[in-house]
């Protein structure tokens, strides 16, 4: 899976924006702390849910099954919105 090329990532400094570039049945922004902005570069190349999850595990000290978890929420937000090609 892979951010949708059709959205871009602009980053703050304290977070990442994902912004729709109006060719997109969603038209707007997510804005994301600085743990889901993790997340969203590692969609900036072709990934898979486990080995963001991996690359997560590396840098944060939490339980695998809570990284994992939401993971896969912030993944499901994005698909919803046509961010993510799976």
């Amino acid at each position: 899976m892979k951010l949708n090329d059709r959205f871009i990532v602009h980053d703050t400094g304290t977070e990442s924006i994902v912004i729709s570039t109006g060719n997109t049945e969603f038209s707007g922004f997510f804005r994301s702390n600085p743990t889901a902005s993790f997340l969203v570069h590692c969609l900036t190349q072709e990934t898979t849910e486990e080995e963001i999850v991996d690359k997560m595990a590396e840098k944060y000290d939490a339980p695998r099954e809570v990284i994992a978890k939401d993971v896969e929420k912030v993944l499901e937000e994005l698909k919803k919105y046509g961010a993510v090609d799976a």
